[in-house]
C-alpha cells in the first residue's frame, strides 16, 4: 500500500514521518528483521538519522535485534525486527445483528476475539453500552500469549467452508446470525481465541455501569493505541458520526465517536465496514495498487482502493454500491429509493437463488471496474464465503461477457471488518492510509476508564 507522498526527510518537524517510515520497513521484513543500512538506502534518510531513529524505537520497545546478518565487508551488520507485542489495538465490527471485538497486536494480528448479538435499529444507547462493556471485557481478561507467525496465504478463491447457506435465512434476521470462520484459527498467523455464544446472557462481562469511574484494566502491560469501529455507511469519517444507515435510520447524525471516546478513554476511529475490510486487505505486503473489496453479508458495498490509497469520497460517500440503481421501476428499497443493486442482490439471496444474486453482483462489479479501472475485484462478506465459487464464477463471468479482463477473488479472511477496523488505528502508526483522526502514540500505557 502507498504511503503519503513524499520519502524521508531530514527536518525535525518530520521525524514522526521518518519513524513511520522505518515502522513499515521493520513491519514489512517480518520476523528476518532488516539492517540499518538497509533502512538508509530504502527510505533515502541518512545512516546517522536511522541510527537515531531505531535507537528511539528501541527505547520505546517497538524494535528489538534479530541477530547479526553477514555483510560484504567488515563487521556483521545487526539486523532489527518489529516487536509485534509492544503495542496493540482494538477493532470492532458493527453489523446489524452482531458486533465483533478483536484485539490485535501492532502488525494487525488477532489475539482475542469476542461475538455479541445486537439489533442494530435498537439505537445507539444500548448498542453502545453493549459494545463498551464488550470491549472493556476483553481488556480485563488476561493478556493473550505470543503466536507463532508465518506468511499470510495468498487470497485465492478457497475451497467452500462448511458455513450454513445464507438462503435459509432472511438478509437480514433478527436473531444472531454465526459468520463463517467465527472459530478456530483466523490466519495462518496462529490461533485465535474466542469465547462466548453469541447472544449468551453474560457475554458482554461486567454488568456496572458503562459511565462507572476508574479504569476497568487493560493487561498490565498493554499498550492499547486506539479503537477503530467500522459500522454500515453511510457514515462522515472524519468527524466519527453515523449517518442514515439502511434499516436502521435512528443512528443518523450520532457522534459515534466522540460518544465512545468519553466512555473508553482511548482515541477512536470510524469508518465503513467495507472501507476496513479494503484497509485490511491494502496493507499487506503485496496488495494490489488498485482494487474493490465488494461486501455481501447483511448489506452490500465496496471499499475502494486506488493508486495504493483508500478512496472514501469527501462526504465518505464512496463505494456505496449497494444503492446503485440497476432498474428503473424495480422493488423499494430499504433506502427509499427503487432498484436498489443489494434490495435485488438480497432477494435472490433470500429464494435461495445464488447463481442470480452472483450475476446481479456481478454487474454491480462491472460498473466499478469500467468507472475506475481498478486491477482486481475481491469478494467477501458472509454470504460469498458461504458459496464462495458460485460468487466467484458468477462475478468473473459477467465481467468476461463484457470483455473486462479483471481477475476475479474470493478473500476468505474470518474477521475481515473487526481486523480492519484495527487498522483503522494501526495503519497511520506506519504512515498508512492517514487518518483524519489518528491515534496520538506515546511510549505510555493506555488503559480503559
Amino acid at each position: 500500500m502507498r504511503r503519503d507522498p513524499g520519502g524521508g526527510a531530514n527536518l525535525t518537524a518530520l521525524r514522526g514521518h521518518n519513524a513511520a517510515l522505518v515502522l513499515d520497513l521493520l513491519r514489512t521484513a517480518g520476523e528476518g528483521g532488516i539492517s540499518r543500512l538497509e533502512l538508509a538506502a530504502r527510505t533515502g534518510l541518512t545512516p546517522q538519522a536511522v541510527s537515531k531513529i531505531t535507537a528511539r524505537l528501541r527505547a520505546d520497545g517497538l524494535a528489538a535485534e534479530a541477530g547479526r546478518r553477514a555483510s560484504t565487508g567488515g563487521k556483521p551488520r545487526t539486523v532489527l525486527r518489529l516487536v509485534p507485542e509492544a503495542a496493540h489495538a482494538i477493532g470492532v465490527h458493527l453489523d446489524r445483528d452482531e458486533v465483533t471485538v478483536a484485539l490485535t497486536d501492532l502488525t494487525g494480528t488477532p489475539l482475542a476475539v469476542r461475538r455479541h448479538a445486537v439489533t442494530l435499529s435498537d439505537g445507539p444507547p444500548q448498542i453502545l453500552e453493549t459494545l463498551v462493556r464488550a470491549v472493556r471485557a476483553l481488556l480485563a481478561e488476561p493478556a493473550p500469549p505470543p503466536v507463532p507467525r508465518t506468511a499470510p496465504p495468498p487470497r485465492t478463491a478457497p475451497p467452500r467452508p462448511s458455513v450454513p447457506p445464507p438462503a435459509t435465512a432472511p438478509p437480514r434476521p433478527p436473531g444472531p446470525v454465526g459468520s463463517p470462520g467465527a472459530a478456530g484459527p483466523v490466519s495462518a498467523s496462529g490461533p485465535v481465541s474466542e469465547s462466548s455464544p453469541v447472544g449468551a446472557p453474560d457475554s458482554v462481562g461486567s454488568s456496572s455501569p458503562v459511565g462507572a469511574p476508574g479504569p476497568v484494566g487493560a493487561p498490565v502491560g498493554l499498550r492499547l493505541l486506539g479503537v477503530g469501529v467500522a459500522m454500515p455507511g453511510p457514515l462522515e469519517h472524519r468527524g466519527g458520526v453515523a449517518g442514515r444507515v439502511t434499516g436502521a435510520a435512528v443512528w443518523d447524525g450520532f457522534p459515534v465517536r466522540e460518544a465512545l471516546e468519553a466512555r473508553l478513554g482511548v482515541p477512536v476511529v470510524l469508518d465503513k465496514d467495507t472501507n476496513a475490510a479494503a484497509l485490511d486487505l491494502a496493507v499487506r505486503p503485496g496488495a494490489p495498487r488498485s482494487f474493490a473489496y465488494v461486501h455481501l453479508g447483511t448489506g452490500l458495498g465496496a471499499g475502494l482502493v486506488v493508486g495504493g490509497l483508500p478512496l472514501r469520497g469527501e462526504r465518505t460517500g464512496a463505494g456505496e454500491l449497494g444503492h446503485q440503481t440497476v432498474q428503473l421501476d424495480g422493488p423499494r428499497c430499504d433506502c427509499g429509493a427503487r432498484g436498489c443493486l443489494e434490495a435485488l442482490c438480497l432477494a435472490a439471496v433470500a429464494r435461495g437463488e445464488l447463481p442470480e444474486a452472483a450475476r446481479i453482483l456481478g454487474a454491480g462489479a462491472a460498473n466499478l471496474v469500467r468507472l475506475l479501472d481498478i486491477d482486481r475485484v475481491l469478494l467477501g462478506g458472509r454470504v460469498v464465503l458461504a458459496a464462495p465459487e458460485v460468487f466467484a464464477d458468477g462475478v468473473a463471468a459477467v465481467l468476461a461477457d463484457r470483455r473486462l479482463p479483471t481477475p476475479v477473488e474470493v478473500t476468505a479472511t474470518p474477521h475481515a471488518v473487526a481486523r480492519g477496523a484495527a487498522q483503522l488505528v494501526l495503519a497511520p502508526v506506519f504512515g498508512l492510509a492517514p487518518s483524519a483522526h489518528p491515534p496520538v502514540y506515546s511510549s505510555e500505557e493506555r488503559t480503559i476508564r
